[in-house]
């Protein structure tokens, strides 16, 4: 794993635009210098490097459907800020299997060792239309000769086409709430793969969705009953709304209920309860940072880097927000590695059940939020 740099395309922003990455103007905080998009500089990768992360992450996600499964058993939705209504719902969600799309395993990795799990975003993730389409085609102008670690498209259209939807079309919502355009773009493009696997699609925003109190069922804009959603909506949100007690029991969700557990960071301190000392696992806790000196409080609940803090024996760091009232997991801190002054974040994306593809986002910081840019990466041809 090496950083290399390289001239950026001309007219390279309209390019991007075009293949879908239009709110990458608005994807940063106003006064940022460095673009979010950044192909004046990339990752390359051996094909053997590769390979041993598919493998690993791979172990991860089985991992994890276990800690799932350890979760469910045992009854443990306290340690995860389930509220106790929805309860049985999750675990019926489990039993059944519902079914599931994807996600992505957020990896420190810096070449020479395991790669580290430093949270799954198995709910909501994002930054999928950068790492499935933008680099790809970023790659075949630039390094044609090359390959990259990315069959996310192909794999998406084919899962589509195993799930088991009920009849009629499946409803792709957004939420209005986004005002860099970020997630109606993800949802655009996920609903693309979805009509091209032959599914008939309707978009809509979540807060467009009725709810038919007299037929119990959920609705459109045309009163058309919704009966299977694909969601990038958190279901932390739905489960504190009025809206998820008829969310858990009505309609076919995607991603469907007991992922709620998988994109919970009390997740990172099952897993290593059930795998202590595994290679690919970083000590965590509930209930305090126990012997750990250098260690990370995570939000249960959070997103994008916010309400966080690293303490260290040299002092104490802490990121805003609004996020922690459900409590906090404690992760041994291990900074991310230096390349040039910047700090990588390894996303790898799983279809179904299977590794399908990379996107890094990198920054000066030790955390990872919405300053970050994303930069391509390929596989150097021996």
């Amino acid at each position: 794993m090496r950083r290399e740099h390289g001239l950026p395309r001309e007219g390279w922003e309209k390019t991007i635009e075009s293949q879908g990455l239009a709110y990458h103007r608005a994807a940063h905080p106003d006064g940022l210098v460095r673009p979010y998009w950044d192909e004046s500089v990339h990752y390359v990768f051996s094909l053997a490097e590769v390979e041993s992360l598919e493998e690993q992450v791979e172990e991860l996600h089985g991992m994890c459907l276990r800690a799932v499964e350890h979760v469910v058993s045992t009854g443990r939705f306290a340690d995860f800020a389930i509220p106790e209504w929805a309860v049985d719902e999750v675990a019926r969600s489990w039993e059944r299997r519902d079914g599931h799309l994807y996600g992505r395993f957020d990896l420190r990795y810096d070449g020479t060792g395991p790669a580290k799990l430093l949270e799954y975003n198995a709910d909501t993730p994002t930054s999928l239309v950068e790492s499935a389409v933008v680099q790809w085609f970023w790659l075949q102008d630039a390094h044609p000769g090359d390959d990259q670690w990315n069959s996310i498209h192909e794999r998406l259209i084919e899962r589509w086409g195993e799930l088991r939807l009920p009849p009629g079309p499946t409803h792709f919502a957004f939420t209005s709430r986004d005002e860099t355009g970020e997630e109606a773009m993800t949802v655009a493009y996920l609903q693309e793969t979805a009509e091209q696997a032959g599914l008939q699609t309707i978009s809509i925003a979540m807060e467009d969705i009725g709810w038919d109190a007299l037929n119990r069922r959920f609705a459109g804009m045309q009163d058309e009953m919704i009966r299977s959603v694909f969601k990038l909506y958190p279901w932390e949100w739905m489960l504190a709304e009025d809206f998820g007690r008829h969310a858990v029991r009505h309609a076919t969700w995607i991603e469907p209920l007991w992922k709620a557990l998988l994109s919970n960071k009390a997740l990172l301190a099952v897993l290593w309860e059930l795998y202590p000392g595994h290679p690919n696992l970083l000590p965590a806790y509930l209930d305090g940072p126990r012997e750990l000196t250098s260690y990370i409080a995570k939000p249960l609940l959070g997103r994008e880097g916010a309400s966080m803090r690293i303490v260290t024996p040299e002092g104490t760091q802490e990121t805003s927000g609004v996020y922690g009232r459900e409590g906090y997991v404690h992760q041994a801190f291990e900074a991310l590695p230096a390349f040039e002054g910047q700090r990588p974040v390894l996303g790898a994306w799983v279809v179904a059940d299977a590794a399908a593809g990379l996107g890094i986002r990198e920054t000066t910081g030790y955390i990872t939020d919405n300053t970050s840019s994303f930069v391509p990466h390929r596989i150097e041809q021996s």
